[in-house]
């Protein structure tokens, strides 16, 4: 089968592309490395360097199936970044889909989970979350006008190996661990009740392959049945703590939709409480 993957560099597109390369697929990525890193290359992937919008011109192939990551994903820093956030999730995503219509080609798209945020509607909580939701809208529609194969996944704090550790896009996870590494106390968002269901990238793989082969349709939330607030995950790594001001589009806390992934025999395996414990014992 021929995969494309955009943002195949990044931290879950590259997992994704190694999954893909063990089960003999050939893999495309294409990624402009905003979030990505030649550290993720994956032998036997062919990699270009790239913008979404650009897709028709750069891609010179007719994949059977394109798994889009390769959006901004950055909820409170997208208040800053919102010109990055229109060119990379709407504009890039509008080309990936006319390239789809074109190519006849399946599309998994990464569609995100603050969209069941429990504050308010989720949808209008950052420019991230905004242009997130109208793209989940914008792939049905091309689905129902031109006959699309699709499927959109969603993804619930992701962490594990090559998450980005530092910087303005580091993740949560990789930070703690990082803090707590150099010996420095562990910064919470305040309040620190705001709760997450953290998935072990591994578990996150497993299930963007089911979907990719056995998923049609929308609603595939590949989530932890774990949830725990911010300060518990922070209280696991038994370091000191120190809280900082409250920050916009930081969501209170997120409903778990893993109801039609569970149907595809998927489950988490991994505890993030385990992943933490065996992280301090090694270091």
């Amino acid at each position: 089968m021929k995969v494309l993957v955009t943002g195949g560099a990044g931290f879950i597109g590259s997992h994704f592309c190694q999954k893909m390369i063990k089960d003999e697929h050939k893999v495309v990525s294409l990624d402009n490395y905003s979030m990505g890193s030649k550290k993720n290359h994956i032998d036997g992937v062919t990699y270009i360097e790239g913008e979404t919008k650009d897709i028709d011109k750069l891609i010179n192939f007719i994949p059977d199936i394109i798994y889009h990551f390769g959006e901004y994903s950055r909820v409170e820093q997208s208040f800053k970044d919102i010109d990055n956030v229109w060119e990379s999730n709407m504009v890039g995503t509008f080309a990936v889909l006319k390239f789809c219509k074109k190519n006849k080609s399946k599309i998994i798209y990464a569609g995100s989970s603050t969209k069941f945020c429990n504050d308010r509607e989720g949808s209008n909580l950052s420019p991230y979350s905004f242009t997130k939701a109208s793209n989940v809208n914008l792939v049905k529609n091309f689905s129902d006008w031109f006959g699309i194969e699709y499927a959109i996944i969603y993804f619930y704090n992701v962490y594990g190996g090559r998450e980005i550790k530092d910087g303005r896009y580091a993740t949560l996870i990789a930070i703690f661990k990082q803090q707590y590494l150099n010996g420095d106390k562990l910064t919470i968002v305040s309040p620190g009740t705001q709760t997450r269901n953290f998935t072990y990238i591994d578990d996150v793989v497993k299930g963007i392959d089911l979907v990719g082969r056995h998923g049609a349709g929308d609603g595939y939330g590949i989530g932890s049945s774990e949830q725990f607030s911010i300060l518990e995950i922070a209280k696991m790594f038994d370091t000191k703590i120190e809280f900082l001001p409250e920050r916009p589009g930081n969501r209170s806390g997120t409903d778990l939709m893993t109801s039609k992934i569970k149907k595809l025999g998927w489950s988490a395996k991994t505890s993030v409480r385990d992943h933490i414990l065996n992280f301090i014992n090694n270091n």
